[in-house]
């Protein structure tokens, strides 16, 4: 019996297709999402955005008025009551060693200390001129700091980029440094993302459903990148988008067709089909 649905949203709930607006959950997927409510399956947004930007994702549908694990697993909140299942954050120590090893090797990069549950981004000076508009779901014009002050206070989500060095550049090279009390993954965007030791969507989703009291294996979860392999791996039943990566192919059970082709709709129908 499956009791939960846990699905990532770039690349996976909402859409690219230029036949629908970019970024957004298309007709079919939303009527699944509806039959599944009705139901009694719950349905839980997972992803590397904050909270606010979740809600944004979601907009529409009752999803943005529930249950969403943000920041790549660092964080749990209901957006209806506001109530914060959990969060856990990068220690500051922790993410000064990475970042000053990661600015031996590459001196030109940046970072961005996420804080507040999501709400507050302290960019270092220089890091706003490498965004794209609309880039962390940040859209005003926004203050930059010292260095200093980016990397003083502990992080629900780290960053660092660099204006030409790829992010998965950035990632081996974070890893090859081994520092501790760190997890740093991507997530195809364009920039490396770091959590606390520990923590990923598999661990967020696995919190979540503590608190609700649901098992792993009555738990289905979607995705399409590396920062969901390990929620694919906890779920009773992991499914690669048919766009994903071949990390997440290989964490997955099974596959299911595109985001632009309603994969996630495929699911949810079978799921519910069935039961």
């Amino acid at each position: 019996m499956i009791r939960l649905i846990a699905t990532d949203l770039d690349g996976t709930l909402l859409t690219w297709s230029a036949t629908t607006p970019p970024r957004s959950i298309s007709p079919r997927t939303h009527a699944a999402l509806e039959a599944a409510r009705e139901a009694g399956v719950l349905v839980v947004p997972v992803s590397g955005r904050q909270p606010f930007s979740i809600a944004h994702g979601v907009r529409g549908t009752y999803l943005a008025e529930g249950p969403v694990i943000g920041a790549n697993g660092a964080i749990g909140v209901h957006l209806g009551s506001g109530q914060v299942f959990f969060e856990r954050l990068v220690d500051a120590d922790a993410q000064f060693a990475l970042f000053a090893g990661l600015r031996t090797l590459f001196p030109d990069v940046r970072c961005v200390s996420v804080r507040d549950g999501g709400n507050a981004f302290y960019p270092q000076h220089g890091y706003v001129g490498l965004m794209d508009p609309g880039d962390h779901g940040r859209h005003e014009p926004l203050p930059e700091f010292d260095l200093d002050d980016v990397l003083a206070e502990p992080s629900v989500k780290f960053v660092v980029r660099h204006p030409s060095v790829s992010p998965r550049e950035l990632l081996d090279a974070a890893r090859s440094l081994a520092i501790p009390g760190v997890h740093c993954l991507t997530s195809g965007t364009p920039f490396l993302e770091v959590s606390a030791e520990g923590v990923h969507k598999g661990s967020g989703l696995a919190a979540l459903c503590a608190h609700l009291g649901i098992e792993a294996s009555e738990v289905v979860a979607l995705g399409d990148e590396l920062n969901d392999v390990e929620m694919l791996r906890w779920a009773g039943v992991g499914v690669a988008m048919a766009n994903a990566t071949p990390e997440a192919f290989a964490a997955a059970d099974e596959r299911t067709a595109s985001n632009d082709d309603d994969g996630v709709a495929l699911v949810i129908e079978r799921i519910l089909a069935s039961q």
